[in-house]
């Protein structure tokens, strides 16, 4: 009997401690993602394109055990409070106010990149990428994302049409006033016309003739768009505008469509909208050249365009988990293979050698990859531009507003530059837009 009692209390020993343990905690619930809301403007590809890159690095946040970020994108056309700000925004300066209401102030991109503890260089971009986006010390403001080269899109069959080798764009604004005159001659009513006025026929000219954007007027910055060179191109333009050999179209793009259509010959505008008429097909053979450049001036070098367009900005992003996801966001848009997927179709540039790189490897056309990268990787020169800000837009609008006068015939184009430069004083000074007036 004591045998069987030692045993049946050893058995139960056992199951009263199984009884009595304490049940395993549940692990706690994964964090929710660090959600991102980047506002855009894309449509068609280009949006596609982000939308799928997207879903791929969130995919790729998913994985992390700490818990990683989802990018939401928000369509700028769609926001009723456009006010509200985003944390990040992939757009153009120059339709700030169509995508804010406003001109919002941005956090420096070097800034969020060394919060977010990710290797960070802006030597790892060609020097006129990096142009576009730093300030006066060389650090990145913005992610040069969606940026275009200025060219010459030409009809070959509207060429062939005028007895013009359709193969042989002009290279020169003397040759082009030739090739235009060709082309009214055989009928076209609009030879030649623009997109992005003022970044194409102001800026880049002064560039790539060696004309600075930018002089000291003691210790005070000073616009020099009324330069000699400046001067004598829109003094050719007007004489081209009141012969019909130039057809203003506007100063944003809205010569992109008279070009696509069939209605222009030539179109001076941004490379990008290469890959979009690559993709429409449009009724019509057509090419691509380099800007032209006036080759009686001492010292031009044509080679040296200034890239512009869209960028990807950091705006409300005050938190460190937010500023650690768009981090590596940002670090995932910088690999070469991604680079490569955005580049081939968008047409937008490369930002650096490595995705240029990328493109040769995947079959890329050789003579306009040479060609970009010759273009991009021209030294920096600091005058050549106003730096990253919305000065640089509001510059613009003064300018597109002087060219008006001058179209209309209300103002000789040195008229027009002088006022432009006394209006964009205010600018440069760091002063608010109603301190910069009209003056007519």
């Amino acid at each position: 009997m004591k045998r069987l009692l030692v045993c049946l209390i050893a058995c139960a020993l056992p199951v009263l401690h199984a009884q009595a343990a304490p049940k395993p905690a549940k692990a706690p619930p994964p964090p929710d993602p660090q959600e991102i809301v980047l506002r855009h403007t894309l449509t068609g590809v280009p949006l596609d394109t982000l939308a799928t890159l997207a879903l791929r690095f969130n995919d790729q946040e998913a994985k992390l055990k700490q818990g990683g970020g989802r990018i939401l994108l928000e369509d700028a056309q769609g926001v009723a409070d456009k006010t509200h700000l985003p944390h990040l925004a992939l757009f153009d300066q120059d339709d700030a106010m169509a995508v804010f209401d406003t001109r919002p102030r941005f956090r420096p991109l070097h800034q969020v990149m060394e919060a977010g503890k990710q290797r960070f260089d802006a030597k790892q971009f060609y020097p006129q990428m990096l142009d576009a986006v730093d300030d006066v010390a060389g650090r990145m403001q913005g992610l040069p994302l969606a940026l275009s080269l200025p060219v010459l899109f030409y009809n070959k069959a509207a060429f062939a049409k005028a007895g013009l080798n359709p193969d042989l764009p002009p290279k020169t604004w003397w040759e082009t006033q030739d090739y235009a005159g060709k082309l009214r001659d055989a009928g076209s009513k609009c030879p030649l016309t623009s997109s992005r006025f003022a970044w194409v026929h102001i800026e880049n000219v002064a560039s790539q003739h060696g004309e600075p954007l930018v002089v000291k007027n003691g210790k005070q910055d000073q616009l020099a768009l009324n330069n000699m060179v400046n001067v004598k191109h829109l003094a050719l333009l007007t004489s081209w505008h009141k012969s019909f050999y130039f057809i203003y179209s506007g100063p944003g793009r809205e010569g992109d469509e008279r070009f696509a259509s069939g209605e222009c010959a030539m179109l001076t505008g941004e490379s990008a909208l290469y890959a979009r008429l690559m993709r429409q097909k449009p009724a019509f053979p057509f090419g691509i050249g380099v800007l032209p450049h006036y080759d009686d001036v001492y010292g031009a070098r044509p080679v040296q365009v200034l890239p512009e367009g869209a960028a990807l900005w950091v705006l409300a992003a005050d938190k460190k988990p937010e500023q650690e996801v768009i981090a590596r966001f940002i670090a995932f848009l910088l690999k070469p293979e991604v680079q490569r997927e955005w580049v081939r179709a968008t047409g937008f540039l490369p930002m650096t050698p490595e995705a240029m790189q990328a493109l040769r490897e995947a079959g890329g056309d050789p003579s306009l990859l040479a060609r970009a990268e010759l273009r991009l990787s021209s030294p920096k020169r600091d005058a050549a531009r106003t730096k990253s800000g919305f000065g640089r837009s509001r510059i613009r609008n003064i300018l597109n507003e002087e060219m008006e006068f001058v179209w209309s015939n209300q103002k000789p184009p040195k008229l027009a530059l002088d006022t432009a430069v006394a209006r964009s004083a205010p600018v440069l000074g760091g002063l608010p837009e109603s301190s910069v007036t009209a003056r007519r």
